[in-house]
């Protein structure tokens, strides 16, 4: 088996965390390891398959209870106890030294019989869906088109041919298996193998249904309609339960996985359900104060800047932000503030400037030197 990680180590999180505690952990390190944001790293793109193999498990509670209790073996969410005799390889039930007895002694001690045909769930699917900035924050529904192996509708499922259906094996006698002596006149012992004629299923298909070639699941391409909450970010995760590729032998359909990818915005940026973006204006408006409109994500609405504001000066629009896709409420908007230089100025301007900049020193020192040396424009843009 393939040597991984611990998942809980992946996170960074201890193996008592909580689902919002793994979420919240997934989402910090989803957002540092994203291919966007190192187009040309391969040991963030490694990374950030893993966090997302991880997560996939932590995420699900079958399918965390399985690795929990047996490691990544359990980690797929149908990992059989009974595997081992129920309860590791002491069991003394079904499996266990039963089947070890039986694969070398030819049985004696009763064990268990394979299932070659009981159902079997399908494959679990994976699909990344792209939308807009805006879209994350008000929701979106969205037409989307899934490939997948679906249940033969001509034959059932059966793999044979309408009028006909799959026969027991006269060589397993519907087994799956067949055993192969082994040895010579004074010690022989036996081994199962699969049944060569039936290929381990335990039935023969006479008349292959013509649509699936016997295999009872046809490639289908379906159309779904998906409906996304307003608040998710990248990385977020939607199960489309049944929505998978359909079981062998009739079994039930896996599940669908929709992983969201949030397109980064020309003038927004997103910190967990926050908005941030900045906002410049000129030195006068800086030192007289004014009333501005900034961009939000329902339109512009008035922000009142005071007179003296300093470049880098941060308002706070509330309930600007996100809807909180876990709770009650919105994020804030956050207003960074930027003073902007005037440049291209002409000679008028600029004595125009000098004797401001003049006076206002002159103000400070019979006010006090306290701030001697810093001028007009050194208090306006102070960062």
């Amino acid at each position: 088996m393939e040597n991984k990680r611990d998942y809980y180590e992946v996170l960074g999180v201890p193996k008592t965390a909580t689902e919002e505690e793994i979420k919240k952990a997934y989402k910090k390190l989803a957002k540092q390891y994203h291919p966007d944001l190192n187009p040309d790293s391969k040991t963030a793109e490694e990374k950030f398959k893993e966090l997302n193999e991880a997560y996939d498990v932590l995420s699900d509670p079958q399918k965390r209870a399985g690795y929990d209790q047996f490691g990544h073996a359990g980690a797929n969410g149908n990992f059989d106890p009974n595997a081992f005799g129920g309860g590791g390889f002491g069991g003394a039930g079904a499996g266990g030294f039963g089947d070890i007895f039986d694969m070398f002694f030819g049985g004696g001690m009763g064990g268990a019989q394979a299932q070659p045909n009981a159902p079997q769930r399908g494959s679990d699917l994976r699909m990344d869906v792209t939308i807009e900035f805006t879209e994350a924050a008000t929701g979106v529904e969205k037409d989307i088109e899934v490939v997948r192996l679906a249940t033969c509708a001509t034959c059932g499922g059966n793999g044979a041919e309408p009028g006909s259906r799959p026969i027991t094996c006269p060589q397993c006698n519907g087994t799956g298996r067949i055993r192969v002596g082994q040895g010579n006149s004074f010690f022989q012992f036996q081994t199962v193998k699969p049944c060569p004629r039936c290929q381990g299923k335990g039935t023969i298909i006479e008349k292959p249904c013509k649509s699936c070639d016997g295999s009872g699941r046809v490639r289908q391409e379906k159309k779904l309609h998906i409906k996304i909450p307003a608040g998710v970010d990248t990385g977020s995760r939607l199960r489309m339960q049944s929505e998978g590729e359909a079981g062998p032998n009739g079994g039930p359909a896996g599940d669908l996985y929709i992983y969201i990818k949030v397109k980064p915005h020309k003038i927004f940026k997103r910190n967990e359900d926050d908005i941030l973006c900045d906002y410049e204006i000129s030195f006068t408006q800086a030192a007289l104060g004014d009333e501005v409109e900034v961009p939000t994500l329902e339109g512009k609405v008035a922000l009142n800047i005071p007179e003296g504001t300093q470049s880098g000066t941060t308002f706070r629009l509330r309930g600007r932000g996100f809807p909180r896709l876990r709770g009650y409420g919105r994020g804030d908007q956050h207003v960074k503030i930027k003073v902007v230089t005037p440049t291209h100025l002409n000679a008028e301007q600029k004595e125009l400037l000098r004797q401001l900049d003049k006076n206002y020193q002159k103000d400070k020192k019979d006010g006090g030197d306290k701030e001697k040396g810093k001028g007009f424009f050194g208090n306006i843009f102070n960062n």
